[in-house]
């Protein structure tokens, strides 16, 4: 199968960028290459742009996409978290700009083998990085019900969570459970009838917290931003693209962060914690897509783009 995907706010998230041309940019989320041939097109011969993904669909497809730019590309299968170490590498100590786009791809969705899929039976997978041997089976019959609970609760925002926890461990007591469509099975008879009749699919929210409890994709996100903004060179940019709830606040609250630092008492008269800010932000209130881009991509719809700017002083 061919990998699509269609890039979520694509101009305006390069817009936010400001791209230099002769200028370093990272795309820590390259999936099919969208974002990143746009960032191309803005770039001179002197300009470079450099890929990052862990999914090895991805990195063929936008090998493809990007080749008229070969040039000025380097692709690399890693994490976004390992940017830094992955940078050195290459020489690089500082850039331009980041874009992040995180969340899960079309192609990886509508792959049903990837597992990452509720509308068709599939093996329980779910990795983004299919060279990491544990899946979303291991996750649904080795986590006890109280893990189980809690990932659902705090990652699917699920107000079902323990019910479909028990009915999960309840069901693998019988038999382990191998596909999506079997785990679709428990997770509906855990829901009352009335609330499936409404509200999107019921496995939905589930699917989600297993997916970001084995990808891990909120601690990386946590753990990688502090990295990212110190690679950042005076008036560099970050534009993050989150599509949930979790990972927007986690944005949110490092931006908020790196404008305003200071841990001191508000009575202080003055700031004695010699915390400096790293820079301003740009979007005090959320990107999101317009009537447009919502009609021509419906999975555009929970996006939200945050942009930072680096300043040094």
């Amino acid at each position: 199968m061919e990998f699509r995907h269609k890039s979520v706010l694509l101009e305006k998230s390069i817009d936010a960028l400001q791209i230099k041309p002769d200028g370093i940019y990272v795309d820590g989320t390259l999936g099919g290459g969208g974002h990143s041939l746009e960032i191309c097109r803005r770039l001179s011969d002197k300009g470079r742009l450099i890929g990052i993904d862990q999914d090895e669909a991805a990195i063929r497809a936008a090998s493809g996409r990007l080749k008229d730019f070969e040039d000025r590309v380097t692709i690399i299968r890693s994490n976004f978290c390992d940017m830094r170490g992955e940078l050195g590498k290459l020489g690089i100590t500082s850039v331009d700009g980041v874009i992040l786009d995180l969340g899960v791809s079309s192609y990886q969705l509508d792959t049903a083998d990837r597992g990452f899929t509720y509308r068709e039976d599939a093996p329980l997978d779910m990795r983004m990085d299919q060279r990491q041997e544990k899946t979303a089976k291991d996750i649904v019959n080795g986590y006890d019900e109280m893990e189980l609970y809690r990932i659902i609760r705090d990652y699917g925002e699920e107000k079902f969570a323990k019910n479909i926890a028990k009915h999960i461990v309840a069901a693998r007591r019988e038999k382990a459970l191998e596909t999506t469509g079997e785990l679709i099975h428990v997770i509906k008879a855990a829901i009352p009838m009335k609330v499936r009749a409404v509200g999107g699919h019921p496995a939905k929210r589930t699917f989600q917290a297993i997916r970001i409890e084995l990808n891990r994709e909120l601690d990386v996100l946590q753990e990688a931003l502090d990295e990212i903004v110190d690679l950042l060179r005076d008036e560099g940019r970050i534009s993050v693209i989150t599509f949930h709830s979790l990972e927007d606040r986690i944005v949110k609250n490092k931006f908020r962060e790196w404008e305003n630092p200071c841990i001191c008492p508000k009575e202080f008269p003055v700031c004695v914690c010699g915390r400096k800010p790293k820079g301003r932000i740009i979007t005090h209130k959320p990107i999101t897509p317009d009537q447009h881009e919502l009609e021509e991509n419906p999975r555009a719809k929970s996006s939200k783009l945050r942009v930072f700017e680096r300043r040094i002083h």
